[in-house]
């Protein structure tokens, strides 16, 4: 997961709705986003900006998938 920032609001907006059902992601009001790898790629071809941050802390990552149900077995 890589941690990604926006130069503005517009530009954020505009990635969570091109994001939304297509990737997993997690969005702070700090304008930070956590994303997968494959989704910056997506978000560049779709044309919006964003500032990649970088590989995200473990913390960061591990609250990203704390909500999830457990795989059945």
């Amino acid at each position: 997961m890589i941690l990604i920032r926006f130069p503005n609001i517009e530009s954020k907006r505009s990635a969570l709705a091109k994001l939304a059902g297509r990737f997993s992601f997690k969005s702070w009001p700090s304008g930070e986003m956590l994303v997968p790898e494959d989704a910056l790629a997506y978000l560049a071809i779709q044309g919006v900006s964003f500032i990649a941050e970088g590989p995200a802390s473990y913390e960061q990552n591990g609250s990203a998938f704390r909500g999830l149900a457990p795989a059945a077995v």
